[in-house]
């Protein structure tokens, strides 16, 4: 295309610019969307799109056009000095077409920075949530969890620091060196000297698939169950066929917990204390001995020491060698319902912090996924 703008140089394609907003707008809706755990499916979908473009931007750097490649960028310590005493110095000093030195090392952060978290996120979907193509890793490494879940959060804040100092100097340029900089990602227009950035066909096209899978992706992760690159490897569980004398005798005064969300001396404190559970005496004629022993021997088998779903690991965890026979005296289900209000409680749908199901969708059949919380404060 024929650039007849004076002074401005066409510096970045439509499809330069897209995949520009399109990493900056995944990062920040999956950063928010990441305070919101019955959002998982959505924090993934966007962090999915946050990768590719990621991805994309790398290949890019090795075959883009004219002051997108890596080739082109200023990364000497020299020129980052003098860019910065020259900014001081000369207000409306002359800039470069392409990237200058501060814009060229802050793009090898973002996409750095970015790896890593898009990478720990990818490897957290299946190895904490259990979820994806990856879940085959949940049983071998969810010992890992908790240190690429640190490994995610501190990226992503780090990238997040950057991106406001990318912020603040975008803005400098604009109002102070008057360069027009916010509008050069918006025009492709850049007020500097140089030749304009051509783009061929098969590099257009390349752009374009990215962007389609992009979008493909998004909406197949926002499914949320089914397909497989969502696809939890837990199932519901049928605890009648694994163990009906489990399922009836302590199904007949209350819907059944999952054995999982406490710990063996957890169990024993419990069943060696039907005589006063909760308040009531089980006697003989509600479970027999036999009965109790069946079980006990059922729920020390699947207590959380045996499980690698994400809660029961975390609830490990936050007992230590506590045995509280409550899931609501654990310090993991204290931290996860902190932000709950009271009043929430003497809602009559919910009544009780006990009363896991009124909030979780299917937990009586062992399902603990963050997207089947149904209420949320």
């Amino acid at each position: 295309m024929k650039n007849n703008k004076k002074n401005q140089v066409y510096v970045w394609p439509l499809c330069t610019r897209f995949v520009h907003w399109l990493i900056a707008l995944s990062f920040t809706f999956s950063f928010i969307l990441s305070f919101f755990e019955h959002r998982l499916n959505y924090h993934v979908a966007v962090g999915i799109i946050f990768g590719l473009m990621l991805l994309y931007r790398i290949i890019w750097g090795f075959i883009g056009p004219r002051y997108a490649t890596f080739n082109t960028f200023k990364l000497s310590l020299s020129e980052l000095k003098f860019y910065f005493v020259e900014k001081i110095k000369n207000r409306y000093r002359e800039i470069p077409a392409g990237h200058n030195p501060a814009s060229s090392w802050y793009t090898l952060i973002v996409l750095s920075v970015g790896s890593v978290i898009a990478i720990s996120g990818l490897l957290l979907y299946g190895i904490q949530e259990a979820k994806g193509y990856l879940s085959v890793l949940n049983d071998d490494y969810y010992m890992y969890s908790d240190t690429l879940l640190n490994i995610h959060i501190y990226a992503s804040y780090t990238l997040l620091a950057w991106a406001f100092i990318h912020i603040i100097g975008v803005l400098i340029e604009q109002f102070y060196h008057k360069t027009n900089m916010v509008f050069a990602m918006i025009t492709g227009y850049k007020k500097a000297k140089g030749e304009d950035a051509e783009l061929c066909t098969p590099k257009n096209i390349v752009s374009y698939i990215f962007l389609i899978l992009s979008v493909w992706v998004f909406y197949v992760i926002l499914d949320g169950t089914h397909n497989p690159f969502v696809k939890s490897k837990f199932t519901n569980i049928d605890y009648k066929s694994e163990n009906d004398i489990f399922y009836e005798k302590c199904g007949d005064c209350h819907k059944i917990y999952p054995p999982f969300l406490l710990t063996e001396k957890s169990w024993i404190r419990i069943m060696d204390g039907l005589d006063n559970h909760f308040g009531e005496k089980i006697t003989d004629q509600n479970i027999s001995k036999q009965e109790a022993i069946v079980i006990k021997n059922y729920l020390l088998k699947n207590a959380a020491e045996h499980s690698t779903r994400e809660a029961a690991v975390k609830i490990v965890a936050s007992v230590k060698d506590g045995r509280p026979i409550a899931i609501t005296k654990t310090l993991y289900w204290i931290e996860t319902h902190k932000n709950i209000p009271r009043s929430a409680y003497s809602d009559k749908k919910i009544k009780d912090k006990s009363n896991c199901f009124s909030c979780h969708k299917n937990i009586e059949k062992g399902n603990t996924e963050d997207i089947n919380i149904l209420y949320h404060y």
